[in-house]
């Protein structure tokens, strides 16, 4: 039996490996950790075309004031995101047309998770 430890969007967890066979599996696994927190899905580059507006930081996405097929200009706010107990702003650098939205209420989000796709 080994002890190891991984670390997984910065949470550190202890895990036991048992070697069964000659080859190692993976056996209970037991966290020091809280789990790690909800990450937001990536928009696939496939799926929509256009200018990905990425996370500046890592937090929680409080408010989505916008939706897709929405034109929105210069300035105005795409998402605003909660970190280290502040309000951040996540506004649109040009006029655009909102393509998709990648995340939703609540979610954590780590920097350069894609929130918002324009086109």
């Amino acid at each position: 039996m080994k002890n190891l430890k991984i670390t997984v969007n910065g949470v550190v967890y202890d895990v036991q490996v048992e070697e069964a066979d000659g080859s190692a599996a993976p056996a209970a696994a037991a966290s020091s950790a809280a789990p790690a927190p909800k990450v937001a899905p990536k928009a696939s580059p496939a799926a929509v075309k256009g200018e990905e507006v990425k996370a500046p930081m890592p937090g929680t996405v409080l408010n989505i004031p916008v939706k897709v097929g929405q034109s929105v200009k210069t300035g105005d706010v795409l998402v605003v995101i909660e970190a280290m107990k502040m309000e951040n702003e996540i506004k649109a650098g040009h006029d655009a047309v909102v393509a998709s939205v990648a995340v939703s209420k609540g979610e954590s989000v780590d920097t350069g998770a894609v929130l918002v796709v324009l086109n």
